[in-house]
């Protein structure tokens, strides 16, 4: 049961996060991106404060979230991988206990129950292959026969397709609805947190017309690809790319420039949806704090690779912007190294029910930082643990890396642009001395890779497409049947 505490709007601004789903940091046009148009987010780089150097605590789905939503890094909460979340306080309760009416639309990938409130008072639920909200929503349009309503998983992951759904049945078109509905019927003399989470530009790459034909592959740059690329590729990469059907795809610099294409148009068309919600916020908007971000990045072919999971800029290094007058200064980019765990001393200090930080949540404020303070601090990144253990730790100038599966460990200058550069520096740095404080970073037996080629493909089927697979089994199940009995077998069985 939530607390009724008035806070004069004054003291209390309203609260708006947009967070996508694996976004990289080089995806917004205002920030140097030539081939993407983000007119939005443009505006939003404008108003606000850029954060440069963001990391994810995890680049990964849910223990990012979950670092997200607690203020906790996973060696804390023991959430390194999409396992289940920690059941600890969020920042969601927090501000719901402060007076707030809390909100929550889309993605959440809350673990193990993807239903669980965690402080929201109420949700619009949208989530990967799980009931829903939105699964609903599509049912009572008429549109319940599409089974994948993000697009098709498995071998189709990272194959650009063409969504099932019109664009205003689309799942980010229908986030943005849902958050306009809340924010014009809410109670405006109650402040509000507002999470607007998008599914996308997350795989698969699937966009409604006629979305899917604003970029084309000719007009994309090409990825990064330096010679030797395999000398910083890790177990963990090898892993990402075999599961997701593209360990030989390295050099097919097309079918790379083409999923890019399709991943620009799904962050173009979310950037069109932010703007209907920043346009329903209306006057609102200056007594509000606004925030962007997402959980991590994606290689999109850099390094010949696919996916998350590993430390390279591309898929550790996320966008964060913050708009909030008076406390963000328009048009300043921040490189301080920063994380996603410090959004929750950022909403605590916003809404004024900010302590002094615990060990278990060491985030720092933004609008601190932003000021000037904590120049030089270090933040980390964790996936998995133990024989699979994957670390980082960067002060946004200097990033070490350590791959226990591959017994090494690799120092990077950190670009702008997303590329690493690898340093050659004799005996232990600073952050290296650091990163190995933690037991973990330790060796350990590792098991042999696979000589099969074809070993862990991932299958992803939707749901119900086995049923489906039984209405043509007529056709092609060799029985004695004409072929005219068999076609009309089919057409009987077709739902």
């Amino acid at each position: 049961m939530s607390m009724s505490i008035p806070y004069p709007m004054a003291k209390s601004p309203n609260i708006l996060i947009f967070l996508t789903d694996q976004q990289r940091a080089d995806t917004i046009g205002a920030l140097g991106s030539a081939s993407i148009r983000t007119p939005v987010l443009d505006r939003l780089v404008s108003e606000g404060t850029t954060f440069t150097r963001a990391y994810t605590p995890s680049p990964v789905c849910v223990p990012a979230r979950c670092a997200l939503a607690t203020g906790q890094l996973p060696a804390r909460s023991q959430c390194w991988d999409n396992l289940d979340m920690a059941d600890t306080i969020s920042y969601m309760e927090v501000l719901r206990e402060a007076g707030y009416r809390t909100h929550g639309v889309g993605k959440m990938h809350f673990t193990p129950d993807h239903e669980k409130m965690w402080g929201y008072q109420t949700r619009d639920i949208s989530e990967e292959g799980k009931p829903g909200d939105f699964p609903d929503f599509l049912r009572a349009q008429g549109f319940g026969h599409v089974l994948a309503n993000n697009g098709l998983r498995g071998e189709y992951y990272y194959t650009p397709q063409p969504s099932q759904l019109p664009a205003h049945l689309h799942e980010s078109h229908w986030v943005a609805d849902r958050c306009i509905d809340f924010l014009t019927g809410r109670d405006p003399n109650k402040p509000f947190l507002l999470d607007c989470h998008f599914i996308k530009p997350h795989p698969p790459f699937e966009n409604p017309m006629p979305w899917s034909f604003l970029y084309r592959p000719n007009e994309m740059p090409h990825p990064f690809q330096p010679v030797p690329a395999a000398d910083v590729l890790t177990r963990v990469n090898r892993l990402q790319n075999r599961y997701k059907y593209k360990d030989r795809a390295a050099s097919d610099d097309l079918a790379w420039r083409t999923m890019k294409a399709a991943y620009y148009a799904a962050i173009s068309f979310v950037d069109y949806q932010i703007g209907r919600v920043l346009e329903a916020l209306g006057d609102e908007i200056d007594n509000t704090l606004v925030l962007f971000s997402s959980d991590h990045g994606e290689m999109l072919g850099d390094y010949g690779c696919a996916g998350k999971r590993c430390m390279l800029e591309a898929s550790a290094r996320i966008p964060l912007i913050a708009r909030w007058p008076g406390h963000f200064t328009a048009g300043q980019k921040i490189d301080t190294a920063v994380s996603l765990i410090d959004i929750f001393p950022t909403l605590t200090a916003a809404a004024g029910t900010q302590s002094a930080a615990p060990p278990e949540r060491p985030g720092t404020s933004l609008i601190d930082i932003a000021n000037g303070a904590h120049q030089g601090r270090e933040v980390s990144s964790q996936f998995q643990a133990n024989w699979m253990g994957h670390y980082m730790v960067t002060d946004g100038q200097t990033k070490f890396v350590h791959s226990a599966p591959d017994h090494r460990s690799w120092t990077f200058q950190v670009e702008d642009d997303l590329k690493d550069t690898p340093l050659d520096i004799a005996g232990p740095t600073a952050l290296e001395s650091v990163a190995l404080a933690d037991g973990n970073w330790k060796s350990h037996d590792v098991p042999p890779w696979p000589d099969d080629l074809d070993y862990g493909l991932l299958r992803q089927d939707p749901d119900g497409i086995e049923a489906m697979l039984e209405t043509i089994r007529p056709y092609y199940q060799g029985s004695s049947q004409s072929a005219d009995d068999g076609l009309k077998a089919i057409t009987d069985h077709m739902p």
